[in-house]
């Protein structure tokens, strides 16, 4: 696939050297005959195996995939981020409300003498209540959180896979005979 891909960078390079910009002075290019070198161009593109085009547009396709993946796995990351931070700060809220309460509510136990012990049990009993339920929220948000992450995982594994695939089905396809340029070397120059 990459040995394709290099022909055609080099093909181009040839192309540039050759027919873009050939050493010159004037009409007279150093000894490259700029139609034939481009019409032998034009003809090892032609007769490039149709599975070299293929590959081609399968890597471009990979690349895509894989980029787009790329940005998707981000943004739901960003979006499980800013969900597993909005669910702490409200668990804090209520652990904060209840805690608060409690508090509010052991003061005026407190200030009614008779019944002091039963109120030191029942701010006891919230504050655990309170601890227990932020601490069930807070899973809750890193479960949550874990799920989108493994989502984005299982899909990063699927394009990987889809990618495999085509580079399989590539290296499957017959190999096809290296192509040979020749050029003509006692060419003489036409000087004007």
């Amino acid at each position: 696939m990459k040995e394709m891909t290099d022909l055609y960078k080099m093909l181009e390079q040839l192309h540039e050297i050759a027919v873009d910009k050939p050493r010159s002075i004037g009409p007279i290019a150093f000894g490259l005959h700029k139609d034939e070198i481009s019409m032998q161009i034009a003809k090892i593109r032609a007769s490039l195996p149709k599975e070299v085009r293929t590959a081609e547009n399968v890597a471009r396709e990979k690349d895509r995939i894989v980029e787009n993946a790329h940005e998707e796995a981000a943004q739901l990351l960003t979006a499980a981020e800013r969900d597993s931070q909005g669910l702490r700060e409200a668990a804090s809220k209520e652990r904060e409300d209840i805690l608060a309460e409690a508090q509010a509510q052991r003061e005026q136990l407190i200030a009614e003498h008779e019944i002091v012990r039963l109120a030191k049990v029942q701010a006891q009993e919230l504050r655990d209540a309170a601890e227990q339920d932020a601490s069930l929220t807070r899973r809750g948000a890193d479960d949550y959180a874990f799920g989108i992450l493994q989502k984005v995982d299982d899909m990063a594994t699927k394009i990987q896979q889809r990618a495999r695939e085509g580079m399989e089905e590539i290296n499957r396809s017959e190999p096809q005979p290296p192509l040979a340029i020749t050029v003509a070397r006692d060419v003489p120059t036409q000087v004007r």
